[in-house]
């Protein structure tokens, strides 16, 4: 099974059963343990997922972290679990000691749906106060899947985790500085684009009323940007089916024959209408289940439908309602008999 396949099933499974799991144990077990072993780590060799991880940490003997992930011997990734319904706080918790004193190049804080990663980008061999990364399995999105995947036993390669953990790290800080201005802009955020626009004194009342329109300016600007690519996507998706309807409207062409009896009994009906219908008018449509016979080329306006793909023949007639009632016939000369009706289906539509 593919890798997003397997987390996307894990998040159901969490979903289904996170309710009836009551302890930080059953957490480990039924959420946790599926994580690492859809990262293709094998959580039966305790030589590479290794339970209750021990390392002495200065005065303090036998603190252990819940779980080490190792790689040619040597611990890559240190786990701390908590209750699936426990917050996720970083202090109290042996993981930055334990970090501080391994070899293992990230740490991950979890409560088995929410994963927090950790690195020592800001000072070597110091574990960051900060994830450079987040995974919630509440919330699932392509994008985290794809940043998941670096963590895989196949894929995982240090350096090139590392630097893109700085290129994280700092898209998620301006992230959350750009939330907060969004919801609560600042006096200097204010200032910023007033002074492109305004060339007053930027005085008190200036800054509030300034304040103001750089909240409903942000608004309106991305609710116009996200209006805009729903429009392109609907647009996008709009498209597509109108070429997967005129595919499919080729594909039928290409299995539409029109056999020689069909064309007859067109002539037929055509001569019988012509003393009141003009025959220019009367044309025929090919379908992949009947011959149709309508007025002006108006699929709106049917004379009769021929039904002779089976053993059986038919001639449909429509009443006043446009509603068909299939005629068998066995020769095209009982079409003559339907004439009467066939002449008052064409001039209803007159």
């Amino acid at each position: 099974m593919e890798f997003q396949a397997k987390i996307k099933q894990l998040g159901e499974r969490i979903k289904s059963l996170k309710e009836s799991t009551q302890t930080e144990e059953a957490t480990k077990s039924a959420f946790v343990m599926p994580f690492v072993q859809a990262l293709g780590y094998d959580v039966f060799n305790p030589n590479e997922v290794i339970p209750e991880f021990t390392s002495d940490i200065g005065i303090k003997k036998g603190e252990k972290v819940d779980y080490a992930i190792q790689l040619n011997n040597e611990p890559i990734i240190i786990i701390e679990c908590k209750h699936w319904g426990d917050k996720l706080n970083l202090h109290n918790t042996q993981l930055q000691r334990y970090f501080n004193v391994t070899n293992a190049h990230f740490a991950i804080l979890t409560n088995g749906i929410k994963y927090k990663f950790y690195s020592d980008l800001e000072n070597p061999n110091k574990m960051d106060d900060k994830p450079f990364f987040e995974f919630d399995f509440e919330n699932i999105k392509e994008a985290s899947i794809n940043e998941l995947l670096k963590f895989h036993k196949s894929t995982f390669d240090v350096d090139k985790i590392l630097t893109n953990a700085s290129f994280l790290k700092y898209v998620n800080e301006i992230k959350e500085v750009f939330e907060k201005e969004f919801n609560n802009p600042s006096e200097d955020f204010v200032k910023y684009f007033a002074k492109q626009v305004y060339d007053g004194k930027m005085t008190k009342k200036a800054l509030e009323q300034f304040t103001q329109i750089t909240e409903r300016a942000l608004r309106t600007s991305i609710n116009d940007m996200v209006n805009s690519r729903i429009k392109a996507a609907l647009e996008k998706e709009l498209n597509q089916q109108v070429e997967e309807q005129e595919q499919a409207s080729e594909d039928e062409e290409r299995n539409i024959v029109t056999t020689v009896e069909e064309i007859e009994g067109y002539h037929i009906v055509r001569a019988l209408l012509r003393k009141k219908v003009e025959p220019d008018r009367i044309v025929h449509r090919d379908q992949q289940t009947y011959f149709g016979i309508l007025l002006d080329d108006n699929n709106r306006k049917p004379i009769c439908r021929l039904h002779f793909n089976g053993k059986q023949k038919y001639i449909g007639i429509f009443d006043e309602n446009k509603d068909e009632y299939r005629k068998p016939i066995d020769s095209l000369d009982e079409i003559y008999g339907y004439s009467e009706q066939l002449l008052n289906t064409a001039l209803m539509y007159d």
